[in-house]
């Protein structure tokens, strides 16, 4: 995310005012200003190199090398062995406590509910200024250990609710050894097969008047940051870190717990310009929509991630199988509100007992609960955080494909790094184990295409450096294509970046791609203004450069498809309608399409062509569980691609998550739900036809993955 302690362009780190987290205080101040939009970046070619140049070329992705650690960088090249997990487990990265509250949920809930333990790692100590302030009341003396410890207490408090047990029930507490002999506070929780465990590294949060915190580490060779020891603590001595220690620490967590499924916040918040007055109220950083301390934490999280990787598969190891999901944060404030009452309610549910009351008797000496948060101002707190919840990097996990064999096919990414999921017979309904494709380290979603031969094309967002100490971060669009139909894949080729600049190349999306009826490829992203930006494969192979479609102000989250007249159609979720971009005529340029103004949405589209030559468009609008419907064209004389009718629902569609979390499939038009099963993370996909075989008449597949990062599938029953 655009912090001092990542964003590389001119100008000195300094901070601003204000003291707090989530109440009052702000961030630091952006390494200069946001730099204007250039053209498109150099495209890198890996096809055709040898295997070692391919993998120096590749491999220019992660943290630099730890004096204490010759390999930090994941090998790229594919076929790497892939380990099978043996269990559920979730590791959440926070920044602050209550960062999970705010931003995670209802994801964890969902998760902890099913029995999957948790593990959360706070890197700072939300200390703040270390005044906890009581509505209405004088503000009292700045007592920083207290304040920690009462945040500390609140996540106890709210934890022990989510299993189920009194607010106040005793958490063990310990000490744990950590890498490089540092040491931090776990409190952990245990009800029946059900645990959680809180790991306390307790930097110091950045502040104004300034104290360094985590940006500052991020950026700062020199800079050994001091951790507070909260009040009550059982541990009673404080330490420092380093940016390499940092690193070093969340690997060796990794290491040590093995997840299967990874948490973080947002690492490359959005460009947003908001009013000063706005900004210091949020506690937002010059320029872009978030906390710098969330940027910094997941960053941080990120190396670890490609550390852990690198240093799992040195050698002949095996990639560590979990499946990372990063969130935004204050992002949550600018757009509208994605979680309907019920959801909503039991989120802000989980804020009370963290928030607690000062009259409250749980026995802790620092105190009894963020009271900044307090009782029901999570519900009313304008900022509105709590009334969302958004990935960065949304589509489906896994994208779906049928083998010439008749086999169904899933490509996800698993420990960072593209794999293939195969049936292990036609219409079985039963995964093979993973095959690695290599191409790491990946952002959790991948697009994808088919060309009409039947190859298969996947893109990625790749994290092709990220690394602090005034290293470059850069992100890129790379392509995998299939040399034969069901077989083996050429090399990973570089499709660059929409943006010129890479700080503004960060703030890219996820690729979506879609092929047309003459066989081009039509790949959309994201891009850094909010509007999507496009490159078109020719049918003889050749890429155009990239061009801006322009639109926005836009989500990530994009959905393209063709309709029955072979023109192609993209939608994305605006702030105050749904965006549309098609071509007039089929084969002509794809450009924003200005629609008559369709319902304000409240999360990201799905778009299926209808038999009558127009588009089908659900979504869900704001603050709400129910789907909105709009058919956008047909085949009637005069009518344009984008003019609305009231045509019926024809699907089959994927609707998303019902208030239970359950998978919503229309199917002929009605709406049947996945009651089966392991808990599903989020994104999920849709192979709309059946595989011809005998075991599959009935149509539709739907897939997705569980906590234990393996697939699932489920294949409704299409009613006679």
């Amino acid at each position: 995310m655009g912090i001092s302690g990542i964003s590389q362009g001119p100008g000195p780190t300094h901070q601003g005012p204000g003291p707090t987290h989530h109440e009052s205080g702000h961030a630091p101040h952006e390494s200069g200003p946001a730099p204007h939009r250039s053209g498109p970046s150099r495209r890198f070619l890996l096809a055709g190199l040898g295997t070692a140049a391919a993998s120096a070329a590749l491999s220019a992705c992660s943290v630099p090398a730890s004096p204490r650690r010759t390999t930090t960088t994941a090998d790229p090249m594919p076929g790497k062995a892939i380990s099978i997990a043996r269990h559920d487990r979730l590791m959440q990265i926070l920044a602050h406590p209550d960062d999970d509250m705010y931003f995670m949920n209802p994801d964890t809930q969902r998760m902890l509910d099913s029995g999957t333990p948790l593990i959360c790692v706070y890197v700072t100590a939300g200390e703040a200024t270390g005044i906890n302030v009581v509505a209405g009341q004088p503000h009292p003396a700045p007592d920083k250990p207290a304040y920690s410890s009462a945040r500390h207490q609140g996540l106890r408090q709210a934890y022990a609710v989510q299993l189920g047990l009194p607010p106040f029930t005793q958490w063990q507490k310990d000490v744990i050894a950590l890498r490089g002999g540092h040491r931090a506070e776990i409190n952990t929780l245990v009800r029946g097969a059900r645990r959680v465990e809180l790991i306390f590294l307790n930097t110091a949060m950045h502040t104004a008047h300034g104290r360094l915190g985590l940006p500052s580490l991020w950026t700062d060779r020199g800079l050994s940051l001091r951790t507070v020891v909260a009040e009550g603590s059982p541990l009673q001595e404080a330490g420092a870190y380093t940016y390499d220690a940092m690193v070093d620490v969340l690997t060796g967590l990794m290491a040590q717990y093995r997840p299967t499924v990874i948490h973080t916040l947002d690492p490359d918040p959005d460009i947003q310009h908001s009013p000063n007055a706005v900004r210091r109220k949020d506690s937002e950083q010059v320029g872009y929509s978030d906390h710098a301390d969330h940027t910094a934490t997941a960053s941080f999280s990120w190396a670890a991630m490609i550390r852990w990787v690198a240093e799992a598969t040195q050698g002949k190891g095996e990639v560590p199988a979990f499946v990372a999901t990063s969130y935004r944060g204050y992002y949550n404030r600018h757009w509208p509100k994605n979680l309907s009452p019920k959801v909503l309610a039991q989120k802000a549910a989980n804020l009370l007992p963290y928030g607690g009351d000062e009259a409250w008797n749980c026995g802790n000496p620092g105190g009894c609960g963020d009271y900044n948060v307090g009782i029901g101002r999570p519900l009313t707190n304008k900022k509105g955080w709590v009334r969302s919840t958004h990935y960065r990097y949304p589509g489906p996990r896994p994208v779906l494909a049928t083998e010439p064999d008749g086999r169904l096919a899933g490509y996800g990414v698993l420990g960072l790094r593209a794999v293939r999921w195969r049936e292990t017979a036609p219409g079985n309904g039963q995964w093979g184990p993973p095959h690695d494709l290599g191409g790491g380290p990946l952002a959790p979603t991948l697009g994808a295409a088919a060309l009409k031969d039947g190859r298969q094309l996947l893109f990625g967002l790749r994290f092709s450096s990220i690394a602090g100490h005034g290293s470059t971060n850069t992100r890129e669009i790379v392509l995998l294509q299939q040399r034969t139909p069901g077989g083996k894949f050429a090399a990973w080729t570089g499709l660059g970046n929409p943006e010129g600049d890479p700080d503004r190349g960060r703030r890219i999306g996820v690729p979506v791609a879609v092929t047309d009826r003459a066989g081009q490829v039509h790949l959309f992203v994201r891009d850094a203004d909010q509007g999507i930006s496009t490159r078109v494969r020719s049918t003889g192979g050749s890429w155009s450069p990239w061009r801006s479609l322009g639109g926005g102000q836009i989500q990530d989250g994009l959905s393209a498809t063709v309709d029955t007249a072979g023109r192609v159609h993209v939608f994305a979720s605006g702030r105050d309608t749904v965006h549309h971009w098609t071509q007039t005529a089929a084969g002509g340029p794809v450009v924003l399409y200005p629609d008559p103004l369709l319902p304000l949405p409240g999360d990201f589209p799905t778009a299926v062509a209808a038999k009558d030559g127009g588009v089908d468009v659900y979504y869900r609008g704001p603050a709400t569980a129910a789907t909105t419907h709009v058919h956008l064209g047909g085949n009637r004389p005069g009518t344009r691609p984008g003019t609305p009718s009231g045509a019926r629902p024809q699907g089959p569609a994927l609707l998303g998550q019902d208030d239970q979390g359950r998978i919503q499939l229309l199917l002929d038009g009605k709406v049947l739900r996945r009651t089966d099963g392991v808990v599903p993370l989020a994104g999920a996909a849709l192979l709309a036809e059946g595989t011809g075989t005998a075991g599959d008449s009935s149509g539709p597949t739907v897939a997705g993955l569980g906590p234990g990062a393996l697939p699932w599938l489920w294949r409704p029953v299409r009613a006679v």
